[in-house]
């Protein structure tokens, strides 16, 4: 985009004044950033105080970005599963310091029978892909990839290490939702949070609301030489996190990856809806004021499980970090702002969702240009030093 171009990026929506930095971040990312389309929202008290968008929801520019726009959020999605997992928890109906197996009999294959399901949440069930080359096609086909998943040996000891579940978290997590509720993850969520709370999200698309979805547009590809400097570092672990199978904007645009049930990577949302959701975990359980939560089960989001440098994300982040039951903590790299008790969850690419008890504050961001982090794009990381800057 030329300079000239990102001058004309009109923003729209509603901010405070008192955030009027995010606003100015949010337009920066426009002009120097090289942001195509996004939204991005904040909450306080459980109260909306900044809800923009801006920008294309195509690659060509003919459609602009609307204050309904959807987007695939990557991983940002993890998130509203994990909520779903709490939820069980809260109810009783859901221990998570059981075995894996006494909800789903066939995992205790391959070693995993004491497995736990807190290791499951905390990306510490050494089953960051499967074994065996599983397509894209097979990806969608629930009962199939949980049944491998089931089957599969460990890539290592469960519980020492975490090790980012990229895909298979969602059918993990979500699997052990199916047994206990009775329902996929998705239908659980909104029967029992985006639905009752009109909250605009949904793990896969419905067709019809397709022509709401933006376009996601790639990062710039990798040489050969950097790839195989990338592949060069990556433990078999690893590879099979983040290539068994290969996804990316080419097929996250397709049909068959919107409908599909992927919920670690294809839950469709606004920055809005994402602010609201993760907002459940700031308000310490309660939405719109309504309790979704009990207080205790929001604070165990974020109940450490021991910080490690990740055995799949290791060769790009040379820290140590830490993941709670379900969400990354923002400790002392700050991923999540100032308060090292924040946490969230960024999107392959760029989107993030943030939680803030202390603060009361959560943050959603979400966008179609790619870049090519898989955590702390630029962009997220100059929205949350600007809502910071503003507390």
């Amino acid at each position: 985009m030329s300079g000239d171009e990102a001058h004309e990026v009109r923003v729209h929506g509603h901010c405070d004044a008192r955030f009027t930095a995010v606003r100015r971040a949010f337009e920066e990312n426009f002009r120097d950033r090289d942001e195509l389309g996004a939204g991005v929202a904040v909450t306080v008290g459980g109260e909306t105080v900044v809800d923009l968008w801006g920008g294309w929801a195509d690659a060509a520019r003919t459609r602009p970005w609307q204050r309904d726009t959807l987007v695939n959020l990557w991983s940002t999605s993890k998130g509203p599963v994990a909520l779903c997992a709490h939820i069980l928890a809260d109810r009783g109906l859901l221990d998570f310091d059981a075995p894996v197996a006494d909800y789903w009999p066939e995992f205790a294959a391959a070693g995993k029978e004491k497995v736990l399901v807190r290791h499951l949440l905390s990306h510490r069930a050494g089953l960051s892909g499967p074994r065996e080359p599983h397509s894209l096609r097979q990806l969608y086909d629930w009962a199939l990839t949980t049944a491998r998943l089931a089957a599969t040996e460990p890539w290592w000891e469960p519980g020492t290490r975490s090790g980012y579940h990229a895909l298979t978290y969602g059918f993990l997590v979500g699997e052990v939702v199916r047994r206990v509720s009775g329902l996929l993850p998705g239908t659980f969520l909104e029967r029992e949070v985006t639905g009752p709370l009109g909250i605009d999200f949904r793990i896969g698309l419905p067709e019809r609301e397709a022509g709401r979805a933006a376009e996601l547009v790639h990062p710039r590809a990798a040489t050969s030489s950097e790839q195989a400097a990338i592949f060069s570092q990556l433990t078999p672990a690893a590879i099979a996190a983040l290539t068994n199978p290969a996804v990316g904007a080419e097929e996250a645009n397709t049909p068959e990856w919107r409908a599909a049930e992927i919920p670690a990577a294809n839950g469709h949302g606004t920055a809005r809806a994402v602010a609201e959701l993760y907002g459940v975990f700031a308000g310490r359980g309660t939405c719109r004021g309504r309790r979704v939560l009990s207080a205790e089960a929001a604070e165990r989001v974020r109940e450490g499980q021991g910080s490690c440098r990740d055995l799949v994300l290791g060769a790009g982040f040379e820290d140590e970090t830490e993941i709670g039951l379900g969400l990354w903590l923002s400790g002392p790299n700050g991923s999540y702002g100032p308060n090292p008790r924040a946490f969230g969850h960024d999107g392959f690419g760029g989107s993030c969702g943030l939680a803030d008890p202390e603060a009361g504050v959560s943050l959603g961001y979400a966008m179609n240009r790619m870049g090519p982090h898989i955590a702390d794009d630029p962009r997220k990381t100059a929205l949350v030093d600007a809502l910071y800057r503003a507390l």
